[in-house]
Order: structure tokens, then sequence, then C-alpha cells
């Protein structure tokens, strides 16, 4: 992770960085960000070591009941430690989503501190920056997504709920940007109990599904992700447990695009399926020409990447503290897990895109 940030930056950037931010020597126990509080600041770590936690309060006990059901021993769950090189607070560059994990420095910490008016500025103005930003951002998320599943054991994993990615991807790209999708994808039938993409096997375009409903499923067998990908070439069947229901408007196969791994779960069609399929090289070739398509691109799959990330917190209790006290939901105050004015204006704007998108395409 350490080497995200200087293999997908230009000196320039690093430059910029280091010009607008300061350091700042971190003592051990400091909470660096609060759960549930905004951060002011995109935290860089250079030395130390970081755990990142979720947490009930502990005098409460339908938390302690839920921690107890979910086989955890203490209300306090380590999901994450960050080293050298690792960000935090970048959610707000993506997301509007306040953050759910508590941040705190393991022992002598230091970092660098950029203020988040700074760096908003610097994406808006400068399109290769925000290309390489969100590229990286995209790529430790991903990489986060894995942590958390295999950290707390993929046979802990419930099904989730049914994803909505494309109400969030739609809302970051341009008129434009979806002309080009609609132009070089290529809408596809896809019959009933066919396995689209296999976890850890070959992935060969970026899929949206217009029409039907997909099963989403990771491996429990303790075979090595070597074996798995064999298995998945051959695609052999591999025993799974589904984690989530996925219907139209989602988005499958997006990793390949962001650090070139391999997809970490099986997507099958339950039903007869309609998805629009943009050929992985034609993609690619367009990320690399055209570096206002990616830097909205990599803001759209970074945008993904959070809102999977904090799902996937609130099935693991986060976002039950609010029932959990026993708080009446009212309208003058801000939840951890509510979504503002901003990002329902974008996922009404993205529904309009996807219907349009659907009547271009002819796909009732």
């Amino acid at each position: 992770m350490r080497e995200v940030l200087l293999k997908e930056l230009a000196n320039s950037d690093i430059n910029w960085i280091t010009a607008k931010g300061y350091q700042r020597e971190i003592a051990p126990g400091t909470v660096l960000v609060e759960a549930g509080k905004a951060t002011d600041s995109l935290h860089i770590l250079l030395e130390g070591i970081l755990t990142v936690t979720i947490s009930q309060p502990d005098n409460n006990p339908l938390a302690r009941a839920f921690a107890a059901i979910e086989g955890f021993e203490d209300t306090n769950q380590e999901i994450m430690r960050l080293s050298s090189g690792e960000v935090v607070g970048e959610i707000l560059c993506v997301s509007n989503y306040l953050i759910g994990t508590k941040v705190k420095a393991v022992d002598k910490s230091l970092v660098i501190s950029i203020p988040q008016q700074e760096l908003t500025t610097k994406l808006q103005q400068d399109v290769g920056f925000a290309s390489r930003f969100y590229r990286a951002i995209a790529i430790m998320l991903a990489d986060r997504l894995d942590s958390i599943i295999n950290q707390l054991g993929r046979k802990n994993l419930a099904q989730g709920q049914p994803l909505k990615d494309v109400l969030f991807v739609l809302g970051e790209l341009h008129d434009s940007d979806i002309d080009w999708l609609m132009a070089y994808g290529k809408p596809q039938k896809i019959l009933a109990n066919t396995v689209v993409i296999h976890e850890r096997g070959p992935v060969d375009a970026l899929y949206i599904l217009l029409n039907g409903s997909m099963s989403m499923s990771i491996a429990e067998d303790d075979r090595n992700p070597l074996t798995r990908a064999f298995a998945a070439i051959e695609e052999s069947e591999i025993s799974g447990r589904e984690i989530a229901r996925l219907s139209k408007g989602e988005i499958i196969g997006e990793t390949p695009f962001i650090d070139g791994r391999l997809p970490s779960a099986t997507f099958k069609t339950i039903e007869d399926s309609i998805v629009l399929g943009i050929s992985r090289q034609q993609l690619a070739a367009k990320l690399q020409q055209d570096v206002g398509f990616a830097s909205r691109f990599y803001q759209a799959i970074a945008t993904l990447l959070s809102h999977r990330i904090q799902g996937l917190l609130t099935k693991l209790g986060y976002g039950r503290r609010v029932y959990s006290q026993g708080l009446a939901l009212v309208e003058n105050v801000q939840y951890e897990d509510e979504l503002n004015y901003r990002v329902l204006d974008n996922v009404a704007l993205a529904g309009k895109r996807f219907d349009w998108m659907m009547g271009r395409l002819s796909v009732s």
C-alpha cells in the first residue's frame, strides 16, 4: 500500500502535496479521526501505525447482543491497520458520508495533512492531478474492501441488501461520457444461471446490468487465491456464499480497470438478464487517451467503492447506532449514514440518465 501514491502520482503532484500540507507528530493513543465526525483534512501517514475500528456503545444491551450474534467478543472491532503511505480522510473526496470508523495511532506516528478545501480546489482545476489522485484512492479503497472481508472472515458475511452502484456512478460522469459508453458498449442478453465473472478469473469487459438480476458470491473454501484462479479459468464450480443480489443499474467488472487486479467475487445471473458490455480494451484505451474521462471514471469508481465499504460497515453494526441508542429520527439531526442534499441531487440526476440510457438502447 505504501507504494500506491508514489506509483500513481507524478513528481509535480507530490511537490504540490508537500507545499500545501503540514507535518505533525501523533502521540500513541491519539485519535486522528473520530467516527461520525467530519474531518477538514486529508492525512497521509509517513511513519508509524494507525488502527481502524468500528464500535458500538458498551453500555447498550442491544449492541452487545448484536456483537454476540455476529461472533464479536468486544463491541470495539479492529478492521485494519494502516502503515506508511496510507491515506486517512479520503472518503470526503469521493463521498458525502461522515466517516464511520475511528482511526487511532498505535505508536508514535508522523502524518502530513492537506486541508480539504485546498485539495478540492486542486481537483477541480487540475484534471491530470484529479485523474491520478482518484485512481490512487480507488486502488486503496479496493484494497481496504478486500482487507475487511478477509479480516472478518468470508463465512461471517451474511447476504446484503441490493446495491445501487449506477446511482452513484452516473452522477459523477458527464453526458458526453455516457454517450461514449452507449456508443462503444454492446447490449447482450445472458441466460439465467450463467456465470458472467468468476472469482479470481479474467474479466473481458465492464458490465452495466440493464435488466434482470444477478447474485454476488464469495468462495467459502480455504483454498488459496491461486488455486481459485485456476478453478475460475477452467470454469469449474466453486462453493460460494451469496453476499448480495444485484438488480438493474449495478456495475460489474470494474476491478481490472483500477490496477489490473482479479475480481474478488463471482457474479451469476438469477434470471434472463440484459447487460451493456464495454470491451476492456476499448475502455482501457479511452482511459489512456482522454484524461478528463479518466478523472471522472476513477472518481466514480472510488465513489462506488466507498459506498460499498460504508454498506459493509453498516452491516457490521455501525449503522445500527442511531436505533440501538433509542433515538428518534428528527429533521435537524445529521446521522452518520445519512445522505446529504448534494448526494440526493446526484442520485436523482443519475436515475434520469439511466432511464434515458434504457430508452436509447430500447431496453424495457
